[in-house]
């Protein structure tokens, strides 16, 4: 009995096969358009309802980081990333990347509702975690690109 020991990948074949399983995966013009119309209003949101009270320490905001715990410091922090976050969603080869941060934070605005102000609000995040799942989902040829790019130059 001869065992067959197939011969290692090549780059090419490797390659190949990565285009062939993302070929079907190729959104059309219609789909595109409507996630990134999806992205465009997210990241004004983020930016001008969430984020921009956080930065401008208005009142609202300022008594709920209050009742976390953490102090100014931790609001502003928070304004920030969602502003960065969002300028990053409409960029196309951060967008992916934004998402899966987004998720994050998602979980973390999730956990902070259920401990601190008792679940008032806790579905919202997980709302948003699995809109910016989809997104995430949509961009991952995106993320995988940034990847590689980022590989590249290392």
């Amino acid at each position: 009995m001869s065992a067959t020991i197939p011969a290692p990948a090549t780059a090419t074949a490797t390659a190949t096969a990565t285009k062939n399983s993302t070929a079907g995966t190729k959104l059309s013009r219609r789909s595109h358009l409507a996630v990134y119309t999806l992205q465009i209003l997210l990241a004004v949101f983020l930016g001008v309802a969430s984020a921009a009270p956080k930065l401008i320490g208005h009142s609202s905001a300022a008594e709920g980081f209050d009742k976390i715990g953490y102090g100014d410091w931790y609001m502003y922090l928070v304004g920030g990333l969602e502003l960065v976050g969002a300028i990053a969603l409409v960029i196309p080869i951060l967008s992916g990347l934004s998402a899966l941060a987004f998720m994050g934070l998602m979980i973390g605005a999730f956990i902070t509702q259920v401990t601190v102000f008792d679940g008032e609000y806790a579905i919202t995040p997980v709302i948003f975690f699995v809109i910016f799942g989809g997104i995430a989902w949509v961009r991952r040829n995106h993320t995988a690109e940034l990847v590689a790019l980022v590989r590249k130059r290392l």
